[in-house]
């Protein structure tokens, strides 16, 4: 297998940003974001680890999914290659509009948590008369 640049500099790039955080380093899981009209979708690669592994919050414009991928009880006795990532994991997100997080969902499809992330919708402004 041919040794990927990029792949290896975002992944250095994570653990640095963990260790700035103060957070122990961990994994970064890869995820796939976008925006549609009504809200967000946020789409995170997490093969192998069941719903108990996982954990989402959410704030007014902000979204944390975290969680951990069980090192292996038994572990061999020399690994020819590790791209697989174990132990504790976070990525936080920042959105541009306001979501509303009561209506939040979560599902996970082969091995793919998908998080949809409604806008808030706030009511257009409207003229007020003064009588």
């Amino acid at each position: 297998m041919q040794w990927d640049q990029v792949r290896e500099l975002l992944a250095l790039q994570d653990r640095l940003d963990q260790l700035l955080e103060g957070q122990a380093p961990g994994w970064s899981p890869p995820v796939d974001l976008f925006e549609s009209e009504d809200g967000y979708v946020v789409a995170v690669e997490l093969p192998g680890l069941t719903r108990e592994d996982v954990k989402i919050e959410a704030q007014e414009d902000r979204l944390v999914v975290s969680g951990s991928r069980p090192v292996p009880a038994v572990a061999p006795q020399r690994y020819h290659q590790v791209e697989r990532g174990h132990g504790a994991f976070s990525r936080a997100f920042a959105f541009a509009h306001p979501i509303d997080v009561d209506r939040i969902s979560a599902e996970v499809q082969q091995g793919v948590l998908i998080v949809t992330v409604p806008k808030n919708q706030r009511p257009d402004a409207r003229r007020i008369t003064v009588g």
